[in-house]
């Protein structure tokens, strides 16, 4: 079966008009509203990543693009009439004149329409006037179209178009512009010794969420800005020998109340993490430490917290309990009132065999009892009935949590690495990463990270800083 086969049907049809069938006057026509994803589909397609598609300051500068390319938008909907409708499948394109009359901007809806003005029998060719207008009946597309008319009646099933889903990351795009409002925030950056590291803290520092202040050797964190074309006129760097040395500067700056957020550089997390939990000068509180990614997954509704993928191993009760309150926390500080907590495990039911349940029905326990606050806890779930609610429709599992959740906590460190990296590499997910219950957020990428992600990253340490100084 070939790939047309393969995609679902309307249910409709469609049939084209033969030549004969054709007569001067007739006229068809299409509506649609012009979206960003309309623009960002074309440009990807096109290859033309001129600003001026999707930013309006750059459209008024740059008024032959804005104009041009929308235009082709519009132009395409001539050629949908042509195709699908007068005359329809069968149709041959010989010639077209048209001319852009008026900009189209994101939001218009365009009306496009086609006319036959003259047939000529003995070829069969048509002269259609081609014609768009926008909702206030601004003509911004005219033009004409010749074609060759079918001369075989032609009726097909009408297919669905398949589902495209562009990556545009707006609830990061959201939490940037709500960080900024809340910064800069002073950052202890432990050995920033790499190019992504340093890209990251002044694009973070021009963008108004940090205040850099480099930690670690200078010969080595200035040879690196220098490989990669970057200016750290400035910055604060604290001059110190190695990476141990770079870990336990940075803390002590946010012990001394220098700093008010951690940024781990290019060393080992566990270098960082032995400074920060040092019993005297580190940044331990009552609280166990836990990590959390903030995932923004295009295909789910709502922001998406993971957790724990890369501090706690293999976590016990009492340890769950604790990266449930860190989670809880961050989702307040994102702004989720009362977030929805979804205990994981292969299964929805509790087994005595799998110690993951037996863990997650005690969370739910202490979430009954007051012992875990915040948020609304259920569990155990199964990842798909966690986050689906036709899953969940599908077991008929009655829950305030599942298809619906907001944090999901993770049996183990492999299960949280695996879902978060599944979710970025399979499902085009960003995630920003911090450990929380700390003294202040401690921002902990990937190597693998680029600066947007790392960005993110600043961006959401900051808000659980100005949410924990409340």
């Amino acid at each position: 079966m070939d790939a047309f086969n393969r995609l679902p049907l309307t249910g409709g049809t469609i049939e084209n008009r033969v030549f004969d069938e054709i007569a001067i006057g007739d006229t068809a026509s299409v509506s649609r509203t012009l979206t960003l994803d309309d623009i960002a589909l074309f440009a990807y397609i096109s290859g033309d990543i001129n600003p001026a598609h999707l930013d309006a300051d750059y459209a008024r500068t740059d008024m032959f693009h804005h104009i041009v390319v929308h235009g082709m938008w519009t132009a395409g909907l001539i050629s949908a009439v042509l195709g699908t409708k007068l005359p329809g499948p069968g149709t041959i394109y010989l010639d077209q004149t048209l001319q852009f009359r008026a900009p189209v901007a994101p939001g218009d809806r365009i009306t496009a329409s086609v006319t036959v003005t003259e047939r000529t029998a003995e070829k069969h060719r048509l002269s259609l006037e081609c014609l768009a207008v926008n909702q206030n009946n601004v003509t911004v597309l005219r033009g004409t179209a010749i074609v060759q008319a079918p001369t075989e009646k032609i009726s097909r099933p009408a297919m669905a178009l398949p589902e495209v889903r562009l990556t545009r990351h707006e609830r990061f795009n959201t939490l940037l512009a709500e960080a900024k409002s809340r910064g800069p925030y002073t950052t202890a950056i432990a050995h920033p010794c790499d190019e992504l590291t340093l890209r990251a803290a002044l694009t973070a520092a021009a963008t108004g969420l940090i205040i850099p202040i480099l930690v670690g050797p200078i010969a080595k964190i200035e040879a690196a800005a220098t490989a990669a074309g970057l200016d750290l006129t400035g910055l604060r760097i604290e001059d110190v020998p190695h990476s141990h040395a770079a870990a336990a500067r940075a803390v002590q700056l946010v012990r001394d109340g220098t700093a008010k957020l951690l940024m781990k550089g290019a060393l080992h997390t566990d270098e960082l993490m032995h400074e920060v939990m040092m019993t005297d000068g580190g940044l331990r509180t009552g609280r166990r430490l836990s990590h959390v990614y903030v995932m923004d997954v295009p295909s789910y509704p709502r922001p998406l917290l993971v957790t724990d993928a890369a501090i706690n191993i293999a976590p016990d009760l009492a340890t769950k309990a604790d990266i449930a309150r860190n989670a809880i926390d961050l989702a307040h500080a994102l702004g989720i009132e009362s977030p929805k907590l979804a205990v994981l495990a292969a299964v929805e039911t509790v087994n005595p065999a799998m110690p993951s349940t037996l863990d997650a029905a005690s969370l739910c326990k202490m979430g009954q009892r007051g012992q875990i606050t915040g948020g609304i806890i259920d569990g155990p779930l199964a990842f798909d009935n966690a986050v689906s609610p036709m899953a969940t429709a599908e077991k008929h599992i009655v829950s305030p949590v599942a298809g619906q959740a907001d944090i999901l906590l993770v049996p183990d460190i492999e299960a949280g690495n695996m879902v978060a990296k599944q979710l970025t590499f399979l499902a085009g997910a960003d995630a920003a990463g911090v450990v929380v219950g700390a003294r202040v957020p401690i921002i902990l990428t990937s190597r693998a990270d680029n600066v947007a992600t790392r960005l993110a990253s600043c961006a959401v340490a900051l808000l659980m800083a100005a949410h924990q100084a409340r």
